[in-house]
């Protein structure tokens, strides 16, 4: 068997829990020449990245992984440069109690500088957004950036979805891989999950559990999250969520037009425009290519419409921010 063409390179801000581990998953795909992970806390990323680099003869991978310090004023940026995939997971995660919108003020700070910074090193990048609250970090993103929108987007589908999978599966008591879900909407409270798009062994979803189970599952995976801080109680999820970002970097670097849910730039499909929201997007060389629409019930829709409204409520803030 040849070895994979590997090709371009990948940056991970923040190196932290989420950001090494999705540098890890980066790495060890083994379809990228180079993985930078970079942090503010100095010797971190570079160590993070040694360590990386000497499991490669184990797991058999050749892609070779950086580490950067960077600065408040934007140095060290310079190892970045050329990024063609940048994962931005800079911020901080969230304390029991804590809703997402809770870090809105201070994550905004961080991911404003942060997206400058790219935008000035790797012009021609894809923004991949991890950081909460999610869909407002990818406008701000987008904004700080100056990108066009398809090249900013936003990891939380891919999450979501596999978060509902996982709780069917294990309350059903079958496979993961016979299950199929989907998630829209927000990456929170105003998440729509699509029942007529989900389907254990191919029967419709609504043929093997009852209405109120259903409910009980959308609820447990809207509070994904929470219910993993309130176990950890200091930090948050990163194997799924690295799992997720990682996922989406590939598609882009390897163009393969996956149809991924994410939080992309809506101008028109589902009769809503001029936001960003979580909805089902082809994913490839340059970002999101379009923005694939599925026949959703009228429940669904109103759902995905609320959930619209909601987000760009907040992400008229973020720009004051």
């Amino acid at each position: 068997m040849s070895a994979p063409a590997r090709r371009g390179k990948a940056t991970v801000v923040g190196a932290g829990f989420y950001g090494s581990t999705t540098a890890q998953r980066l790495a060890e795909y083994d379809v990228f020449e180079t993985v930078v992970l970079t942090d503010i806390v100095e010797g971190k990323p570079e160590g993070l990245a040694l360590d990386l680099n000497q499991s490669r003869p184990i797991e058999g991978f050749e892609t070779t992984v950086v580490g950067a310090t960077t600065t408040a004023d934007g140095g060290g940026y310079e190892a970045t440069a050329g990024s063609d995939v940048v994962v931005i997971t800079a911020g901080l995660p969230r304390k029991p109690g804590m809703s997402r919108m809770d870090l809105l003020e201070v994550n905004a700070g961080i991911v404003r500088s942060v997206a400058e910074n790219i935008a000035k090193h790797s012009p021609n990048a894809v923004i991949i957004v991890v950081s909460n609250p999610l869909d407002e970090m990818t406008a701000l993103a987008q904004q700080a950036s100056g990108f066009p929108k398809e090249r900013v987007f936003g990891q939380a589908g891919v999450l979501d979805t596999a978060r509902f999978t996982n709780n069917v599966a294990t309350t059903l008591g079958v496979p993961v891989g016979s299950v199929t879900t989907l998630t829209l909407g927000s990456h929170g409270d105003t998440m729509v999950p699509v029942p007529s798009a989900c389907f254990v062994d191919g029967k419709p979803l609504a043929d093997v559990l009852d209405a109120e189970k259903i409910e009980e599952l959308v609820t447990r995976t809207r509070n994904g999250g929470a219910e993993v801080v309130a176990l950890l109680k200091t930090g948050s999820a990163y194997y799924a969520p690295s799992a997720a970002a990682a996922r989406m970097a590939r598609a882009v670097i390897t163009d393969s037009d996956a149809v991924i849910p994410a939080c992309a730039w809506v101008d028109g499909e589902y009769g809503i425009s001029g936001v960003y929201l979580g909805v089902e997007a082809q994913i490839g060389a340059g970002g999101v290519k379009k923005v694939v629409e599925r026949d959703l019930t009228a429940s669904e829709l109103e759902g995905l419409k609320e959930a619209a409204e909601a987000v760009r409520a907040k992400q008229a803030d973020v720009a004051t921010l």
